[in-house]
């Protein structure tokens, strides 16, 4: 960083030199400073001033300055964001579906970390339920669930795990805990009752399958 700053600093020496003797041969006038950027600005532009620029980012030295000034970098980049220009020009180029994708994809794998740890978070968690009791967000949600497009999604979710044969094994015990609860929670009487007959009907088998044995032992 230190050597590409020195290099401008000369460059900015040098031309500011030409400029005061291009000033005194024509009057004495004062330096132009846009004339002078704008110099600088286009021998940056030539093949020998990128070439320059590049070998002095290709230093290891140069390098490890660019990584120590890591914390600034991000400093500025988040003042940057949460400026008035910088939320105006993400909204804007977040309308361009193109750029909107690959930056969501570009981004999926650490959105999706971020908020597996945000669930397991009580505060986050509060705050979640916050939002969904709202009034607007809970009518939101409903004109949501109510379109075409996410039935649709819907019914793809469910068929495609309706083909797992554990999601199937999963849902036959959960209704046969949820039938076997019910039996519980029955009418003790009508409980009894049942349990009566059921031993009723065994009777009458049993009876039955012996009547038949005398008959054909007579």
């Amino acid at each position: 960083m230190k050597k590409f700053l020195h290099g401008l600093i000369v460059c900015s020496a040098i031309l500011t030199l030409i400029s005061c003797a291009t000033a005194e041969g024509s009057g004495g006038n004062n330096t132009d400073y846009e004339g002078t950027k704008k110099m600088m600005v286009d021998m940056l532009k030539t093949d020998e001033g990128k070439q320059a620029i590049q070998e002095i980012m290709n230093e290891e030295e140069m390098r490890h300055e660019l990584v120590m000034d890591n914390a600034y970098v991000k400093e500025t980049i988040q003042e940057t964001l949460t400026s008035e220009k910088g939320r105006a020009f993400w909204q804007e180029v977040m309308r361009d579906p193109e750029f909107a994708k690959t930056f969501a994809e570009s981004m999926q794998t650490e959105n999706e970390k971020m908020l597996k740890g945000l669930m397991k978070d009580p505060e986050y968690q509060g705050m979640m339920i916050t939002v969904l009791q709202n009034p607007e967000m809970e009518e939101t949600v409903l004109e949501v669930m109510k379109s075409k497009e996410y039935r649709q999604q819907v019914m793809t979710v469910m068929s495609e795990a309706f083909e797992s044969p554990y999601f199937v094994a999963k849902i036959s015990e959960i209704l046969g805990s949820v039938a076997e609860e019910q039996m519980k929670k029955q009418d003790p009487s009508k409980a009894e009752e049942e349990k009566k007959q059921q031993e009723q009907q065994q009777q009458e088998e049993g009876g039955g399958s012996g009547s038949g044995g005398q008959s054909s032992g007579g």
